[in-house]
Parts: structure tokens; C-alpha cells; sequence
């Protein structure tokens, strides 16, 4: 799907407030509710507006530790690679996770409660799975830059 600039203004407008009426949104664009209202579900219905969402802060939900670990595997046998990802898949620790090119071969950000819980992710979970031979872990000291809208 080609977009064009209202496409564009909606897409940045949503990012910043999903909560925003069609009328608002409508009107912020130039168009009549209607028109904007097919728009936006053309962009729902091609998969450019996955889901609507809210941000939540996840230290004063009682998540206070974040990493970054850095995960190597022992081999790229497809199995045990699908075997991985659909473990990391079901685990709501396991909030983002990346293939990625270099030493590492996946990229996992994981929060917790605290250090002991984040000790429990990795013996009872991540150190079982077979398809794991080394994990490097880098705690988060601070956010600088999240939930940044993609730019359109």
C-alpha cells in the first residue's frame, strides 16, 4: 500500500494518542469522519496499524529490574532455533526479542521485579533450553529513549 500525506498525518497522529476521536483525528487531517474513518480502517485492514495499545511504566507496575541479555546458540539447527523462539515466545518476562547479526545471536529485553526474580529467568528458564550455549547480561540503569513512534 502507497501512502500518502493524510495516510502519514493519521498514522503520526494515532502513534502519539490512539485515544483520539475520529472527529479530532478527521479534523487534524482535513477530512471529512467518514473519509478519515475508511482510511484508518484501509491502514488497519493492510497491517500498517498492527494494534492499538497503552504504555505502561513498568517500574511503578513493580517491574524495577531490566536487562538486555545477549544470547548465543549452540547450534542453527532449525529445530532447536523454533524450539527457542516459541519458548520465548510464552514467556511475558520476555518483553522485545531480536535476531540480530554478530556475536550474539539473539537480543532478549526481559524485566522483573528485582534481581532475584531475574536470577530465576535465567536458571529456571533461559540455562535449560538446549538450544542456548552462552548468555551475556547487561542491566538497564536508566531509559533514555522509548516508545518512540516509527517515523512515516
Amino acid at each position: 500500500m502507497d501512502l500518502d500525506d493524510k495516510d502519514r498525518r493519521i498514522l503520526e497522529l494515532l502513534q502519539k494518542d490512539s485515544t483520539i476521536s475520529n472527529a479530532d483525528l478527521a479534523n487534524a487531517v482535513g477530512m471529512s469522519t467518514s473519509a478519515c474513518w475508511r482510511k484508518v480502517r484501509m491502514l488497519e485492514e493492510a497491517k500498517i496499524i498492527e494494534r492499538y495499545g497503552a504504555y505502561l511504566n513498568a517500574a511503578k507496575a513493580g517491574l524495577k529490574f531490566q536487562a538486555i541479555v545477549h544470547v548465543q546458540l549452540t547450534r542453527h539447527d532449525p529445530d532447536k532455533v523454533d524450539d527457542f523462539i516459541k519458548a520465548v515466545n510464552r514467556r511475558p518476562d520476555v518483553v522485545e526479542c531480536f535476531a540480530t547479526t554478530g556475536q550474539a545471536d539473539y537480543h532478549l529485553r526481559v524485566l522483573c521485579r528485582d534481581l532475584p526474580a531475574f536470577n530465576a529467568f535465567l536458571e529456571g528458564f533461559l540455562f535449560k533450553l538446549k538450544a542456548v550455549e552462552s548468555a551475556q547480561t547487561n542491566v538497564v540503569l536508566r531509559d533514555i529513549k522509548k516508545h518512540s513512534p516509527i517515523p512515516v
